[in-house]
């Protein structure tokens, strides 16, 4: 037995003898059988004395207040008046616990708990006792209350607790949890009671459950609080249970709402917003979801206020589903819906209301009559319940979430649906953010997209393949760009460029530089030229932004205070198979050799175009035929996993491995480069060089008399009829004769005459002189200034090229066109 010291304060001797309860073992006539020394120091008589007497006359009791030991079927609780061994008045609290012995023999174990004290006050109010009233407090307590003793068994319980536990008050009186249920939640209530008597502290529990099968899930908190006595002893628990089921929803909506509120709308992509809506209602809130557009929506368009009638088209774009798959008969993404006009899921759009239906629903299942397909998926699945949310975005509707309930058996009620409208209006707003911003950047990619080149230019130089890959939703579009430019005698320009920063001011820079370029190239200028030109354009640009823009309109209009941009500017020549090129700020470009040799080309250093006071300087160097050279942005290789130099390893590595054609080649780099995007913008061209074959190449060097003529004229007849071209002899020969006429007279040896046939015929002429010719319309007495016009007049272009030790005029001619002769 454990001591129970202080039960019994007031009564002389003292403590308990050895810490024992005053207890006794009696049988069915109520004669002890046992008798503790607890019972001896209390009461009196020994053990040897006790045993074969009645209780009764043992604690001078009155037998009427003592449960009938033979007949009672429960653990008994009781106050008696009894006489200590003083013979002092004493109301002692009794339990008596029946017990059966292996021959099946019933006795029972009778405990004293303790005295039950003489209240100071008066004991009845008006006609009714004190005692009375307590017990029917505690009777008719709405919250469920249970007292447990200090051993931690059930000595009082009142209507509410039975009721919640499933048990009779008879059952459970004398019992542990653990001992009127194998359930685990009853196990771990006895750990926390025995917490409780313990600690003599109050313990508060959370727990959570169903009352029955398909009824929704409840909370309730618990709380165990030791009863002690004026000196602070435990002596029992009182244990009260308060429904918390209104708060747990409560909160549970809240937590619902708070994903929403960070779960929707992680990305600007629609459907992506839709998928992420779908995720947090399931399985949370319902079993089974489809989240619908309009189709005008779907593909970018604006919502409308106006009242929506007729019939609706809508695009599934998200559906989740607790069973883990696609619920068939319902809509699935990507499917297109159409709706008559009677249907629930238009009646919700045209009234901007939530709808909410009972499989059975008379309207409903005249809807259903309609669409087999739709009806035999609810009876497939068990669906019992529906919800229909418009997405509203203002009083626009822009679609519709659909909520199904089939696993779960409770419908949906007035909190559900609280819920859902609340998470539709989140996740309608961010849609039409995506929608908008898709729309925006969708804009803003065709403008960029139109100012890069849209087809490559025919030439016999290069073979050419490129990509271009906007940045993620982050930064936007950029001004990364790269062009290929048909030049003069059969050669051609590569470019790659690089406007820092983001966004339309980013691509109209780009525009920009890219039409200078191309103005420039048409001059025919060297690398290291044409970027000292470039350089000053972006300084003037700055000068420009400097004047027309306070700092308010460049924040308000997302302009950059400077524009700065790297370019790389390559010239190949087929016919000497020479490359030079000069970049400003570029990394530099890669060369594959036709061995399979990956080499990057050393490029002098230079700055940005943009800084100013820097000279730029250009590399020349050969290329075998079948050479690639692969021009690319720093967005292809500088990412945040990896950087500029890992990046241009992984580029090496990369273009060693040989690849069918140049598109793959392209496909190779961008995907494994940038398998997840790129969070800069990139830009990739990648050229495969060509030789032009030598029989097509025809040169002679003159002498500064003006009477090789004539001959040079015959040598271009001759020429022509060698190719196949007498079409263009006559042409041929007035351009040839007055290019070399005019290098005689007004220039310098040495003197050289080109022909070449690369899709067209270009004659070149070159001499010692810088001095470029004019074109310019003669008098009608004039002798001379003729010649130029008849060359520009007879070909489809005409220019002069610029080298250190002279110039070049050349003029280009269309190959004729011949129609297949008929057999």
């Amino acid at each position: 037995m454990d001591s129970d010291t202080d039960v019994f304060g007031g009564i002389s001797g003292g403590p308990v003898p050895g810490g024992n309860m005053p207890s006794a073992t009696v049988d069915a006539h109520g004669t002890v059988v046992a008798w503790s020394h607890g019972a001896q120091w209390l009461f009196g008589p020994s053990p040897p004395e006790a045993v074969g007497r009645p209780v009764a006359d043992l604690l001078s009791v009155d037998a009427s207040e003592l449960v009938d030991f033979a007949d009672y079927p429960a653990a008994w609780l009781g106050e008696v008046s009894a006489r200590d061994r003083d013979d002092a008045h004493l109301r002692l609290r009794l339990h008596a616990q029946p017990l059966v012995d292996a021959r099946g023999t019933l006795q029972w174990h009778l405990t004293v708990l303790g005295r039950v004290s003489e209240p100071a006050r008066a004991t009845s109010v008006g006609d009714v006792d004190v005692e009375q009233l307590r017990e029917w407090t505690l009777a008719q307590s709405p919250l469920p209350v249970t007292i447990f003793d200090h051993k931690g068994r059930v000595v009082e319980a009142n209507a509410s607790m039975v009721r919640l536990m499933g048990v009779s008050a008879e059952q459970a009186v004398g019992l542990r949890l653990r001992e009127l249920a194998p359930l685990p939640s009853f196990a771990e209530f006895d750990q926390l009671l025995d917490q409780a008597l313990s600690s003599g502290k109050l313990i508060r529990h959370e727990v959570f459950g169903r009352l029955g099968e398909g009824t929704r899930e409840r909370s309730w908190t618990i709380f165990f609080a030791p009863v002690k006595d004026g000196t602070g002893q435990v002596h029992g628990v009182a244990c009260t249970v308060f429904d918390t089921s209104a708060q747990h929803w409560a909160r549970r909506r809240l937590s619902v709402l708070d994903e929403a509120g960070t779960r929707i709308g992680t990305t600007l992509d629609m459907t992506r917003t839709a998928e992420e809506a779908a995720e947090v209602l399931v399985p949370r809130f319902a079993d089974s979801v489809f989240v619908s557009l309009l189709e005008s929506v779907h593909l970018g368009g604006e919502p409308t206020t106006e009242p929506f009638r007729g019939p609706a088209t809508l695009r599934c774009v998200a559906h989740r589903s607790v069973l883990g798959r696609e619920l068939e008969g319902t809509p699935t993404p990507g499917d297109l819906e159409h709706y008559p006009e009677d249907s629930p899921i238009v009646l919700s759009l045209t009234e901007r209301r939530h709808l909410v239906h009972r499989i059975g629903d008379p309207y409903l299942m005249r809807w259903l009559a309609r669409v087999p397909h739709h009806a035999a998926a609810i009876r497939a699945h068990g669906i019992h319940s529906l919800m229909l949310i418009p997405l509203l975005v203002g009083d626009a509707p822009i679609g519709l979430v659909g909520l199904l309930r089939h696993r779960r058996t409770d419908p949906f009620g007035d909190d559900d649906i609280t819920l859902a409208r609340d998470i539709a209006a989140k996740a309608a707003v961010r849609i039409d953010n995506a929608r908008r911003y898709t729309r925006e950047r969708t804009a803003a990619l065709t403008l960029q997209r139109s100012l890069l080149p849209q087809r490559m230019p025919p030439n016999s130089a290069v073979e050419v393949a490129t990509r271009y890959l906007p940045a993620g939703t982050e930064f936007g579009i950029g001004g990364d760009w790269y062009d290929v430019i048909p030049l003069s005698g059969a050669r051609v320009a590569l470019v790659v460029g690089d406007v820092t920063g983001h966004g339309l001011h980013a691509s109209a820079t780009m525009g920009r530089l890219r039409t200078a370029v191309r103005t420039l190239s048409d001059v025919d200028l060297s690398p290291e030229e044409l970027l000292t030109y470039l350089d000053d354009l972006v300084l003037h640009l700055n000068t420009e932004e400097e004047t027309h823009h306070t700092a308010e309109e460049e924040a308000r209009l997302d302009l950059h205070s400077e524009i700065g941009a790297t370019c790389l500017y390559a010239i190949y020549d087929p016919v000497s198979r020479r490359c030079s090129m000069a970049g400003a700020g570029h990394p530099p470009p890669a060369v594959v050799y036709p061995d399979g040799t990956v080499d990057f080309v050393d490029l002098p250093v230079s700055p940005l175009l943009g800084v100013g006071g820097m000279p730029f300087e250009s590399v020349e160097f050969e290329l075998p035929a079948g050479s690639l050279l692969v021009f690319y942005t720093n967005g292809l290789v500088d990412s945040r996993e990896h950087g500029l130099e890992q990046g241009l390893d992984r580029l090496r590595d990369l273009l060693a491995e040989p690849a069918e054609s140049l598109e793959a080649t392209c496909d190779s780099l961008v995907h494994t480069l940038l398998p997840e995007g790129t969070f800069d913008d990139a830009a990739l061209l990648v050229a495969r060089t060509r030789a032009l074959d030598a029989h097509k190449v025809a040169t002679w060097d003159l002498p500064s008399d003006p009477s090789v003529v004539g001959a040079v004229r015959s040598w271009a007849t001759e020429q022509l009829a060698a190719w196949g071209l007498e079409e263009l002899s006559f042409t041929t020969e007035l351009v040839v004769s007055e290019l070399v006429t005019n290098a005689i007279r007004y220039a310098s040896a040495p003197i050289q005459v080109r022909l070449i046939q690369n899709g067209s015929l270009i004659c070149e002429v070159s001499d010692a002189s810088n001095t470029a010719p004019h074109l310019r319309r003669a008098r009608t007495f004039d002798e001379g200034g003729r010649g130029l016009f008849l060359v520009a007049q007879l070909s489809r272009r005409w220019g002069t090229r610029h080298r250190n030790n002279g110039k070049t005029i050349w003029a280009e001619q269309p190959l004729p066109d011949r129609e297949p002769v008929p057999v």
